[in-house]
């Protein structure tokens, strides 16, 4: 619409030079407004704390190694539910027995956390908080049923995601989140560090196998998700894992591209590694939920994991706040730029 010139011309020669005049005032008002319709818009990131992502690994790791059917397990499952009641709009406890390697039923819970129920476009953050029964990588033999700390292998995500979960509670981003604590994913069959044993794969990730089956809400569907798993190590290396990449190639780009971005290559590192079995197979699998995985891999040791996996040394002193920060700083630019 052409500015009012607030008198009625005669003259076709001014008439002609006013439309003209006011044509090249709306090309040119349209030219300045057209590089800032294609900018992004910037978003005010929280600052991720992670010495209060630290103090939630501890808290869990404190009450003792996590095995379903324990006291310690019983106890962290009660202070996740109400620390994560503290934050999120709403939370579900989601109560199940499945059957276990060694044929028992075990109890376990899957713990969900809504926030803004209302909005329709969603990402799944997740992470198992339950620790492994058996050390079952530790050299003496004599030593491997005795059950883990578990503090990168578990802990660690929970107490990102926790922190995460508190500032969604402050700063709510455009996109409703989905916080899920997955049980039971470490309860799979023992193998011995020098065996050379194929894993049973249906022994492991429980949790996210029944949640896959039976998620909490009725039709739930989420437009990607995002697993954290060992995110507590010193100098942790995050290749890009080959289950991801088959199922979710995007948001494994998106997640890496921000991780650098913020300065984090040495983190999130370009090398492919061979897929993994993890919570995240049976999301993509059943659920049907494109999830890719944030886990530590160490290629260069006797295992594809840290030094420390599924060893009593799985406890606080490895577990360094820079790498918390890192993994959380990531997940929430990636959510609040959503």
């Amino acid at each position: 619409m052409y500015k009012k010139l607030g008198i009625f011309l005669f003259s076709f020669v001014f008439i002609f030079s006013a439309c003209d005049d006011g044509q090249k005032k709306d090309r040119q008002k349209s030219e300045s407004e057209q590089p800032e319709k294609e900018q992004k818009k910037t978003v005010d990131v929280p600052d991720f704390n992670r010495d209060s992502a630290y103090s939630y690994v501890k808290k869990q790791v404190d009450f003792g190694p996590r095995v379903p059917g324990t006291e310690a397990h019983k106890q962290c499952a009660g202070w996740l539910s109400n620390k994560l009641n503290e934050f999120a709009d709403s939370v579900l406890v989601q109560d199940f027995n499945t059957k276990v390697h060694t044929g028992e039923i075990k109890a376990g819970k899957n713990i969900i956390g809504i926030f803004q129920p209302e909005k329709r476009r969603r990402v799944l953050l997740c992470a198992h908080w339950d620790s492994r029964p058996y050390a079952d990588q530790e050299e003496d033999p004599s030593l491997h049923n005795t059950p883990i700390d578990g503090a990168n292998d578990g802990a660690s995500g929970v107490g990102v995601l926790m922190e995460i979960a508190r500032h969604l509670n402050q700063t709510q981003p455009n996109i409703g989140i989905d916080i899920i604590f997955f049980d039971l994913e470490d309860y799979g069959q023992p193998q011995g560090k020098q065996s050379r044993r194929s894993r049973k794969q249906d022994t492991w990730a429980l949790g996210s196998q029944y949640w896959s089956r039976n998620p909490h809400q009725f039709n739930y569907s989420a437009n990607y998700g995002i697993l954290l798993d060992m995110v507590g190590v010193e100098d942790a290396k995050f290749p890009r894992e080959g289950t991801s990449e088959y199922y979710a190639s995007d948001i494994l780009d998106k997640v890496w591209r921000t991780g650098q971005n913020l300065g984090y290559g040495n983190y999130f590192v370009d090398k492919r590694v061979t897929g993994i079995l993890d919570d995240h197979l049976y999301i993509n699998q059943i659920a049907g939920i494109p999830t890719i995985d944030i886990i530590a891999l160490d290629n260069t040791g006797s295992s594809d994991f840290f030094e420390h996996w599924h060893t009593l040394k799985d406890n606080m002193d490895n577990i360094d706040s820079k790498t918390l920060h890192v993994v959380g700083s990531t997940v929430m630019h990636v959510i609040y730029n959503e």
